[in-house]
C-alpha cells in the first residue's frame, strides 16, 4: 500500500483557494454576561462560582447554538434530552457547596462513537442507529464524576474514516456532512469532524474527540482549535467504537491548551496518571527549552510553510532553542501501520458488536458488508473496500500482522525516541496539517501533508495548537514527544499559544 494511499484514511488534506464566505450563523453566544465565543473553563467555572450565571442558563446557551448552526455545519448528531435536567441538578449541587469536581456543571460534547449510558451509539452508521447503551465508557463515567454534563453527540467521519481509501472526512450515513465553520465548502477533516467543528463554532466548551491516526489533531488543526492525542491507555478504550486497540484513544478538543488540559485531567483512566494536568501549564515554559524542528516532515504547501516559519520565529523570541532535524527514514512505516490496523479491526469491532442490544443485527464485520451493500443510502459517496480489506486480512495469529506490529512500533517509538535523545530535544515540532481544502464528495479527500503518523504508530502523545493562518484558513503547530509526557507537551504548548494572543 503506498503512503498516499494510507493517507487519504486518515485525514488527507487539499488545495486551498481564496474567497472563503461568511457562515451564516456567526453571531456571538452569550449567558447573561458572558461571551460564549471567548469564555474558557476558568471564566465559566468563576461565573457559575459567583452566582452570575447557572449550569441551567450554559446549557440552555449551548442548545441554543446548536440549534442555530447545526443545520449548517452539521457538527451534532443527538442532543441530550435531559441535559437541562442534568444542569438543574448541578445547580442544586452548587448551593449547598456539594460540587461533584472540576467540571461541575459545564457542558461536554462527545464524538459519537464514544457510549454514554442511555444513548444511542452510531458512529456514524445507519446499521447501529438502534445501538442503545446502558453503561457509559470509562471516560464518561470519569468525567459525570468531575461534575460534567454531555449535551450532545458530535458527527463524525463514519467508522472513523475507516470503510474506504476514498471517503469525504466528516461524512456520516447518520449526521450528514460535517463541514468547517471557516468556511463551509471546506472540509473539516476527520474523523473527529463534528468534535473540532463545535468547538470552532462555539457550540461547547469542551469536546472530546478520538483517534487512530490523524483523526484528532488533522480536524483541530484545519478547525483552528486546540487538539490533543493522549499517550495510548491513558484514557481507557473501553466503550468507544474500535479500529485498533494499539493506537486508538480518545482526547480532548478545545478551545485553548488550558481547557484541553483541563479536559485531559477530568478523562485520565490509566492508575497513577495525573489527575491535574494544569500545574505544569507556565507562560515561560518555552524559555531554554530545546526543540526539534522535523524538516524531514514534508507535503506541506508553501503558505503553510511560511507559516511554520512565523511560528519558529515565536518559539525563538520566547527562548526556546531550535535544532533541525532533517534526516528520518519512515522505511516501510506506512504499509505496515495499514496491516496492523486491517487485522485489528475486525476483532475488536466484532467484539464491540457482540455487546450491542438485540435490535442491532449487523453484529460482526461480514453483517456490516453485506447490510451496507443493501443499503443506498450507506454506499451513496464511496465505497467499503477497508472493509472488505479487513475481512479478509489473516488474524492476529498470522503474518503480516506477527512481524508488521513489532516493525511499526520499533520504527515509530524507536524513531522518536531517538531524535528525542541524538539531539538532546524535548519535544519534536512540526506543522500538523496544510489549510482545509474544497469538500468534493465524487473524489474524495486529497492529501497536501500531515505529521500525525510517527505519534500514532508510535502510541505517543501528539498536540497541536493554532499557529496562524494559510490563505485566510487555520493551521496548526504540532508538539510531539515520548510516552506519558503529555504535561511537557502542553507547556510547551500553553506558552506559545499565550505568546500568539494579544492580551485580554
Amino acid at each position: 500500500m503506498k503512503p498516499a494511499q494510507l493517507a487519504s484514511i486518515l485525514a488527507a488534506l487539499a488545495a486551498v483557494s481564496l474567497g472563503s464566505p461568511a457562515w451564516s450563523c456567526a453571531k456571538k453566544v452569550r449567558a447573561g454576561s458572558l461571551d460564549l465565543a471567548t469564555a474558557t473553563v476558568d471564566d465559566l467555572r468563576a461565573a457559575l462560582d459567583s452566582n452570575r450565571t447557572t449550569s441551567v442558563a450554559l446549557v440552555r446557551a449551548y442548545l441554543a447554538r446548536i440549534a442555530e448552526c447545526n443545520g449548517e455545519l452539521r457538527a451534532v448528531i443527538a442532543v441530550n434530552p435531559r441535559a437541562l435536567d442534568e444542569a438543574r441538578e448541578r445547580d442544586a449541587a452548587r448551593r449547598v457547596a456539594r460540587l461533584r469536581g472540576p467540571l461541575h456543571g459545564i457542558p461536554v460534547i462527545l464524538k459519537d462513537n464514544i457510549d454514554a449510558a442511555g444513548w444511542v451509539t452510531t458512529a456514524g452508521s445507519l446499521a447501529l442507529e438502534r445501538n442503545l447503551r446502558e453503561q457509559d465508557a470509562p471516560l464518561v463515567a470519569k468525567l459525570r464524576e468531575a461534575g460534567a454534563i454531555v449535551i450532545a453527540k458530535a458527527n463524525l467521519s463514519e467508522w472513523a474514516n475507516f470503510r474506504s481509501f476514498e471517503s469525504s472526512s466528516g461524512w456520516s450515513a447518520v449526521g450528514g456532512l460535517a463541514v468547517n465553520p471557516h468556511d463551509p465548502r471546506r472540509s473539516a477533516c476527520g474523523s473527529s469532524s463534528g468534535s473540532a467543528t463545535a468547538i470552532a463554532a462555539h457550540m461547547a466548551p469542551l469536546a472530546v474527540g478520538t483517534e487512530t491516526d490523524g483523526s484528532i489533531v488533522c480536524p483541530a488543526s484545519i478547525n483552528g482549535v486546540v487538539g490533543l492525542k493522549p499517550t495510548v491507555g491513558l484514557v481507557s478504550q473501553d466503550g468507544i467504537v474500535p479500529i485498533s486497540p494499539s493506537q486508538d484513544t480518545a482526547g480532548p478538543m478545545t478551545a485553548s491548551v488550558r481547557d484541553a488540559a483541563i479536559l485531559l485531567g477530568g478523562m485520565v483512566t490509566r492508575e497513577g496518571a495525573p489527575s491535574n494536568y494544569t500545574d505544569a501549564l507556565r507562560p515561560d515554559a518555552l524559555k531554554g527549552a530545546r526543540l526539534g524542528v522535523a524538516r524531514f516532515i514534508k507535503g506541506f504547501r508553501g503558505s503553510t510553510d511560511a507559516v511554520f516559519e512565523s511560528a519558529l520565529a515565536v518559539l525563538r523570541a520566547q527562548g526556546a532553542e531550535l535544532v533541525d532535524v532533517n534526516e528520518f527514514d519512515f522505511a516501510d512505516l506506512y504499509e505496515v501501520e495499514l496491516n496492523v490496523l486491517l487485522a485489528e479491526f475486525k476483532p475488536a469491532l466484532n467484539a464491540y458488536l457482540a455487546t450491542t442490544p438485540p435490535e442491532v443485527q449487523a453484529r460482526t464485520l461480514e453483517q456490516l458488508i453485506a447490510f451496507n451493500a443493501a443499503e443506498p443510502r450507506e454506499l451513496a459517496h464511496f465505497g467499503q473496500e477497508i472493509f472488505e480489506q479487513a475481512e479478509s486480512a489473516a488474524g492476529l495469529d498470522a503474518a503480516p500482522y506477527t512481524w508488521s506490529l513489532p516493525k511499526a512500533r520499533a520504527l515509530a517509538r524507536g524513531g522518536i525516541d531517538r531524535l528525542l535523545a541524538e539531539h538532546k530535544v524535548v519535544a519534536l515540532i512540526a506543522p500538523t496539517a496544510g489549510p482545509a481544502w474544497m469538500i468534493d464528495l465524487v473524489n474524495g479527500d486529497r492529501d497536501v501533508g500531515s505529521s500525525s503518523s510517527l505519534a500514532a504508530v508510535a502510541g505517543y502523545p501528539h498536540l497541536t495548537v493554532p499557529m496562524g493562518e494559510a490563505a485566510g484558513l487555520p493551521v496548526g503547530l504540532s508538539f510531539f514527544g515520548k510516552a506519558w509526557d503529555e504535561q511537557t507537551l502542553l507547556a510547551l504548548g500553553h506558552a506559545f499559544e499565550q505568546a500568539q494572543k494579544p492580551p485580554r
